[in-house]
């Protein structure tokens, strides 16, 4: 099992960024696939990014591609979410999840199996 802790979230103007960290805890981060997932009042849970157990593979939203970065460090057991570029309907709650799931990255949020307690990013025009 791994608990996961987010944290980096805050308010920024529109072209701002920030840096969202992911901390989890347990021996076995390295063994988990990770993801980032954000939820918009009134609006359903979106896939943001995802990243491979080693690092090695990414797959990033099409609306954030080019602007959000995700990345890990294992030896940390932290992942992270770098976002430039922020624009107002980037503001959401950003959550970052675990998975087992062994056939490619994955969107989809019911194949994660742990999730963080989200953090609120608030991008104001």
């Amino acid at each position: 099992q791994v608990q996961l802790v987010e944290s980096g979230g805050g308010m920024v103007q529109a072209g701002g960024s920030l840096r969202l960290s992911c901390a989890a805890s347990g021996r076995t981060f390295s063994s988990y696939a990770m993801g980032w997932f954000r939820q918009a009042p009134g609006k359903e849970r979106e896939f943001v990014a995802a990243i491979s157990w080693s690092g090695g593979s990414t797959y990033h939203a099409d609306s954030v591609k080019g602007r959000f970065t995700i990345s890990r460090d294992n030896a940390e057991n932290t992942v992270y979410l770098q976002m430039n570029s922020l624009k107002p309907e980037d503001t959401a709650v950003y959550y970052c999840a675990a998975t087992t799931f062994r056939l490619g990255l994955t969107t989809t949020p019911t194949r994660y199996n742990y999730w963080g307690q989200g953090t609120q990013v608030t991008v104001s025009s």
